[in-house]
């Protein structure tokens, strides 16, 4: 078993529930949809959010069905139906971390990618866009007020990153090379790269 890093300060750890997750039907919302292959899918928005000291907010979480395995990933999350990306990234920014921005605060799409992962014993596709917002750490306070009940059971903490320090993280960070990829947009240059499909 991998020992969660130490929390840092402006972290928001979450004590574990007890609830046992009920299975793949609890945990995966209707965005997910049966795509051509049969796999679950959505379309996704995600957000490097960035202090004035180039820190990265991320999330750390866990499977319900293997909660000894935890990692570190960006904020954002699925797009509902009537949604753009640019609207899903500001609610889910807000849902998740309750710093609110405006959709004129999103930088991109800097990124797109596509993940295969597996999640409450099933195999999930996920196609993202991402973008990039900048606040000041000091004029924010991390909230969880917003979480569901399942991000309740599957979210262990969140908290700024230095990119160097980053990259010597113990447990999984997705993005892999995210500390790269951030140093990439600290003056983007107009270009959306795409990253390819990743097995996670």
């Amino acid at each position: 078993m991998t020992t969660p890093d130490p929390q840092a300060t402006g972290a928001v750890p979450v004590a574990p529930t007890g609830v046992d997750g009920g299975g793949p039907a609890a945990v995966l919302g209707p965005e997910w949809v049966p795509g051509p292959d049969g796999l679950l899918s959505r379309r996704a928005a995600r957000v490097l959010l960035l202090d004035e000291d180039h820190r990265v907010l991320l999330v750390r979480g866990h499977d319900v069905d293997a909660p000894e395995r935890s990692w570190w990933f960006t904020v954002g999350g699925g797009i509902d139906v009537g949604e753009d990306a640019r609207a899903a990234a500001v609610r889910e920014v807000r849902e998740e971390t309750g710093i609110r921005l405006t959709r004129d605060d999103l930088v991109g799409p800097v990124y797109t990618r596509s993940a295969l992962f597996d999640f409450a014993a099933r195999t999930c596709r996920q196609d993202e866009e991402l973008f990039v917002a900048r606040v000041r750490s000091s004029d924010v306070a991390l909230s969880r007020d917003g979480w569901t009940d399942v991000e309740r059971d599957v979210i262990d903490e969140l908290r700024w990153w230095d990119v160097d320090e980053l990259e010597r993280v113990r447990i999984e960070v997705f993005p892999e090379g995210l500390a790269g990829l951030v140093r990439d947009i600290l003056v983007w240059d107009g270009t959306t790269r795409h990253l390819g499909l990743a097995r996670e």
